[in-house]
């Protein structure tokens, strides 16, 4: 061991000054979302979708991360993390890069990609700009659909400042003169009812418009709103939206009923704490500080934005826009040979284990598979997890055929998936009323697992089939999310998969499995005990490399294993979507532990952990990132790839992702990101792109 690595010892690496701020590494990740909608070789329409990601993430930013940070900072100001800063602390760095990001959020929009709209005309036409034709179609308009439903309040001892719901359009209006009964508060407020479109197509016969011609909601209040004070005079009128705590606490040793717990903490979700005021720019210094006054913030919560407080709502153009020039190029999924040339999905399985790789192939097999075990007199029994899905899914309604077939149907449904909880509610009451027997898995811990167990009788044999993946049971987020699932019935892996199905069904203690790694329990050792043999064999001098592929790396002891495998020798290659705590390139503690991110057309989702392990490859998939809820608060499965040709297959996969010369972005020490800028006549690798070309055929 040189100096160097003397001096950086186990101790030392425990240190703040070695782990980079969650939430700032997350504000990091929605920049490289945004670096997106700059980007020339993006179809425009798909920039401006970038853009709405990087503001609908911020939002959930806030609602969650923010909201924890601002309540920690109440029960314990003191407390730090693995970085070191105190809660007080992490909320003036997340101000600092919150704003600008925001900034740069609205330049974008601004200077950017309204001008290559207008140039494609797509226009959106401010008030200023209206002809004789257009304001007397908006006038109607207002008229007609507008004013019917709102109710504009007027601020006095009477009329309280009302309760504002989350993430809402409202409006603080100046008035002067006094109404029919001789009152005059100077001031009123008026909230836009989320039935009306936050953005209005004009129609191009009835206005002499263009075909893609946009007014936006906001602009037909400020207008028009004289008509809701009759006799009185507006002097201004501005938009502002408030961010709420959105997550919610459901006390576990207080809980008798998870679904009622979870029903009645939904209702408040609305009116949590506020995090966040988004606030005109136009607006007076009076009024700005009159509306923090009441919501009781400090302006390091306040965003005064050059624009529509919620880009999110641009979203709906790419929807209204029928340009399919301006968009990705369509693509069709591909199914596995082995299911095209065999269409019983079980004797396909039993030849083999088939891999799949959506969005690039097609989610379709997993409900087929479940279709085929639903009609198959010889299956039994059914068991699945349900983290994210939908009451209407094609996966929901194969249970429920199963069921009433008279299988034996058992779902597991994490009701707290953060904001489908109320979908995943619904789900619960669907399935039940078809006699699916519904669990909703552990108290404290969310079961995040991806697991389907049909058993099926087979001459003499019962016979597991199992589906594990990475990402959820979800076709419609299958083709926007990159993720794996497995189809097996190896014996071994069937009976893990029984045995964790009865652990979250039933009680008892932890039962020993033969392939796979579960957390809480044996997750987090058994990752540690394969990071600590690739040291093993570095330091013996032989070759040891670690690839992993998550969304999330923040665990701090996992994080102090890599950076000891760096130190010994280890080459260790992260590819890591989004937040990012450990940090790369540092001179005798990470010199050897490369970090990129891939931003392409899909959402990197899936994980995976390849292990060299002196030739001996393992190759792993999983639910779990390296996260602590992951390791410790969760219900997550580490599955084996034992198929030579499948885990050869992933590893080619991987290694498309570490050559990424054109979507890649990579971690310099200090957590910022550059992008992996091809050298001179270095031919471009995407990985995205060519893994699509490739399974198109």
């Amino acid at each position: 061991m040189d100096a160097i690595t003397e001096v950086i010892s186990a101790a030392d690496l425990q240190k703040p000054e070695f782990y980079i701020n969650r939430d700032a590494s997350l504000l990091e990740f929605n920049k490289r979302v945004l670096a997106q909608a700059r980007n020339e070789d993006v179809p425009l329409l798909e920039r401006l979708n970038y853009l709405c990601i990087s503001c609908s993430n911020l939002d959930e930013f806030y609602e969650v991360r923010v909201a924890s940070v601002i309540q920690m900072a109440a029960i314990d100001p003191k407390v730090t993390g693995s970085d070191g800063l105190t809660p007080s602390e992490q909320l003036e760095l997340i101000s600092v890069k919150a704003h600008e990001l925001v900034t740069e959020q609205y330049q974008v929009l601004n200077e950017i990609l309204i001008p290559k709209l207008q140039a494609q005309n797509i226009n959106f036409i401010r008030r200023k700009d209206w002809s004789e034709t257009q304001l007397k179609w908006l006038q109607n308009y207002f008229n007609e659909e507008v004013l019917p439903i709102l109710t504009p309040v007027g601020l006095d001892s009477a009329h309280p400042f009302p309760r504002i719901l989350n993430k809402s359009l409202n409006f603080i209006i100046s008035l002067t003169g006094k109404d029919a009964f001789g009152r005059n508060s100077g001031r009123a407020m008026l909230q836009a009812p989320r039935a009306l479109p936050r953005i209005v197509q004009l129609p191009a016969e009835d206005t002499q418009s263009g075909p893609y011609d946009f007014v936006f909601l906001s602009s037909i209040i400020h207008a028009f709103a004289d008509q809701l004070f009759n006799g009185m005079n507006i002097k201004g009128c501005y938009q502002f939206r408030v961010t709420r705590n959105s997550d919610f606490f459901v006390d576990d040793d207080a809980i008798d009923d998870l679904l009622l717990a979870v029903e009645g903490e939904l209702a408040m979700r609305n009116y949590g704490d506020e995090v966040r005021l988004e606030i005109d720019a136009n607006c007076p210094d009076e009024t700005v500080a009159f509306l923090l006054a009441r919501f009781e913030m400090t302006r390091q919560h306040l965003f005064l934005v050059d624009g529509p407080v919620n880009l999110n709502r641009l979203q709906e153009i790419i929807r209204l826009v029928d340009r399919p020039d301006l968009k990705f190029v369509p693509f069709k999924q591909s199914i596995p040979a082995q299911f095209a040339r065999n269409k019983d999905m079980f004797a396909a399985i039993r030849r083999q284990d088939i891999l799949l790789h959506h969005p690039f192939d097609s989610f379709a097999p997993v409900v087929e598979f479940l279709r085929q075990a639903a009609a198959s007199p010889e299956v039994l029994a059914i068991k699945q997890t349900l983290y994210r899905t939908g009451a209407d899914s094609p996966i929901v309604n194969a249970l429920i055929k199963a069921a009433r077939a008279g299988k034996e149907v058992t779902v597991v449904i994490e009701l707290r998936a953060r904001f489908d909880e109320k979908a995943n509610i619904d789900l619960a009451a669907k399935l039940q009323e078809a006699a699916v027997h519904v669990v909703y898995g552990v108290v404290g811990y969310k079961t995040h697992a991806k697991m389907c167990l049909v058993l099926r009788r087979e001459g003499k044999e019962l016979v597991n089939y199992v589906h594990l993946g990475t990402g959820n049971y979800h076709p419609k987020t299958t083709q926007l999310y990159t993720d794996y699932g497995l189809f097996t019935c190896d014996k071994e892996l069937g009976e893990d998969v029984r045995k964790v199905f009865a652990q979250l069904t039933s009680l008892g203690k932890v039962t020993k499995l033969n392939k796979l790694l579960q957390s809480p329990f044996t997750l987090h050792s058994g990752l540690l005990d394969k990071i600590e043999r690739e040291i093993a064999f570095a330091h013996k001098g032989k070759a040891a490399k670690i690839v992993i592929k998550v969304n999330a790396v923040v665990e701090e002891i996992l994080i102090q294993s890599l950076y000891r495998a760096s130190q010994a020798g280890v080459e260790v290659k992260l590819i890591v979507r989004g937040i990012c705590s450990l940090r790369p390139g540092i001179p005798g503690a990470s010199e050897n532990i490369e970090v990129r991110s891939i931003i392409g057309r899909f959402l990197e989702h899936e994980r995976i952990y390849a292990f060299l392990n002196d030739g001996s490859q393992e190759v792993y998939a999983s639910s779990a990132d390296i996260m602590n809820r992951n390791m410790f608060r969760r219900v997550e499965v580490f599955f084996p790839i034992s198929s030579k040709k499948l885990q050869n297959r992933i590893l080619r996969d991987l290694e498309l992702y570490l050559t990424d010369n054109t979507e890649a972005w990579l971690m310099q020490p200090d957590g910022h990101y550059r992008r992996a800028n091809r050298i001179e006549d270095q031919y471009p690798v995407q990985a995205q792109i060519q893994l699509l070309n490739e399974l198109q055929g």
